[in-house]
């Protein structure tokens, strides 16, 4: 089984790595991918409100690094979740303009038969105005996919 656990370094995002850990069957062999998408800051070559370009450069290096740290992390902690099993675990980092996009076409390319990825818990008014990713997946998704929604602190 292939799965794409797409992260964003959320605690939601980290309760979708916590799931998939829990769900696997530990007889059967899978392969998991980790991924955490960059949105790029500004067009190449503008300088919007007159902010140089190296300042964007170096926003979009500082958030690629903590991309890195996000999927690594998850990494280790899946890892943990299913030691022993026969489970390779892999990470990847791009840019995208799309979030939703990416996780779909990726998952596309890939072959993955399972996409899970975390829920913010939107409500209706919130998701018409800034959009759900998980919603969009869902939506859009060429495989199965599970939204992993955080429980609640009590």
């Amino acid at each position: 089984m292939k799965i794409l656990v797409a992260t964003d370094g959320s605690d939601y995002s980290l309760e979708a790595v916590k799931k998939c850990g829990e769900l696997l069957k530990y007889d059967e062999p899978a392969e998991i991918r980790i991924i955490s998408i960059i949105e790029p800051l500004a067009p190449v070559g503008v300088e919007p409100f007159g902010v140089s370009t190296n300042y964007y450069a170096e926003a979009e290096k500082e958030a690629e690094k903590n991309a890195q740290d996000v999927v690594k992390n998850s990494k280790e902690l899946l890892e943990g979740l299913v030691s022993g099993s026969d489970v390779t675990v892999l990470t990847k980092v791009f840019f995208s303009r799309s979030t939703k996009g990416a996780i779909v076409d990726d998952a596309q390319s890939w072959g993955a038969d399972l996409i899970v990825l975390g829920s913010h818990g939107y409500g209706f008014v919130k998701r018409m105005l800034i959009g759900s990713v998980s919603d969009a997946v869902v939506k859009y998704a060429p495989c199965s996919v599970l939204v992993v929604r955080k429980q609640s602190e009590e």
